[in-house]
């Protein structure tokens, strides 16, 4: 057999992507290296693997799918061969693919992943950032091993353990006539422009808000770039809802935002581990959940200011009389915090 592992998963890269492009970004390997290595397996081989379209990537043959998915399969069980070291040996080693909510992940992933892989140097984690429907489709089809997301239409086969409880809150730009409070309302928000943040699920999640308190938003616009609609805020378009708490309160252009506490009782959002029901968890993949509730709390989460924090802030200011006046005892700065 002259054709390693390494050829075969350039194979399933381009087979799942349907490009050569795409699966070097993917896989971060030059594009010359995946052509020749596939090159090599069908000569090795002697089947055609794919048919090849100008400047339209590449399709599968009815063959070259058929071995896709053997292709798949036995890189499964190389992979395995860790995890069966890794119980013999009790070392905490192999590779990990972990999906993460795409506005949870500039702020989450980088320290949570690198302290892990410090810990673990046997370990590697590979991070896939999505919304929450492609978070669970992950799941589903195996591509990840486990996700960082919210408790927001998990299905039941889908194993979700919650982590910590993040409150709904406002954000406006310093300027806005609302920076100064403390405590603002769906209803006192009704005739002002929102800038919705237009993911699948997320997106339903922020309009029952205002079904439920019998509010038509004004949507201004819509982005599924959370730091699109920052940047938006900071300027003026609008405002926005959100539950993610960045330590910083600037946007990309180095403007600033106001964060401030949502009236109403509005349900938060739960960030948790999620894993498939039913799937026996490695030794790697146990390591992994514990290190995600030992960095993750309501006491702590990275890139973020955590509730209990935030908590603490709102108590130490005194709750506006009248609408448009500085908070008693609090500066802007002070009510922007956390």
């Amino acid at each position: 057999m002259r054709f390693t592992l390494r050829h075969l998963e350039y194979f399933v890269a381009v087979g799942e992507t349907g490009s050569i492009t795409l699966a070097s970004e993917r896989i971060n390997i030059s594009q010359p290296s995946i052509s020749t290595a596939i090159s090599h397996l069908e000569a090795e081989l002697g089947v055609q693997l794919f048919v090849r379209h100008h400047a339209q990537g590449l399709s599968l043959t009815p063959l070259g799918a058929r071995m896709l998915r053997e292709a798949k399969s036995l890189l499964d069980q190389a992979h395995n061969l860790y995890n069966v070291a890794a119980e013999a040996t009790k070392e905490i080693r192999g590779e990990l693919t972990v999906g993460c909510m795409v506005t949870l992940a500039p702020m989450i992933i980088p320290e949570l992943c690198h302290a892990f892989m410090a810990s673990f140097p046997r370990a590697k984690i590979h991070q896939k950032e999505g919304n929450q429907e492609e978070l669970i489709e992950g799941l589903h089809t195996a591509k990840l091993d486990m996700a960082l997301l919210y408790d927001l239409q998990v299905p039941k086969d889908i194993d979700f353990q919650p982590l910590v409880s993040l409150p709904a809150h406002v954000v406006v730009s310093e300027i806005h006539p609302l920076a100064n409070r403390t405590v603002v309302s769906l209803a006192e928000l009704a005739e002002e422009p929102l800038i919705l943040l237009d993911l699948p699920i997320s997106r339903e999640y922020f309009l029952a808000m205002f079904q439920r308190d019998g509010i038509e938003p004004v949507i201004a616009s819509r982005s599924a770039y959370p730091e699109v609609i920052r940047t938006m805020v900071a300027n003026g378009y609008g405002y926005t809802l959100a539950n993610v708490r960045p330590r910083s309160d600037l946007a990309l252009d180095g403007r600033r935002v106001v964060r401030i506490r949502l009236a109403g009782g509005h349900r938060p959002m739960v960030i948790g581990i999620a894993t498939v029901k039913g799937l026996k968890k490695s030794r790697l993949q146990e390591a992994f959940d514990t290190h995600c509730r030992t960095f993750i709390s309501e006491g702590y989460i990275p890139g973020m200011v955590p509730p209990l924090l935030d908590a603490r802030i709102s108590d130490a200011v005194v709750p506006d009389t009248q609408p448009g006046r500085p908070p008693a005892g609090g500066s802007k700065a002070e009510a922007s915090a956390g």
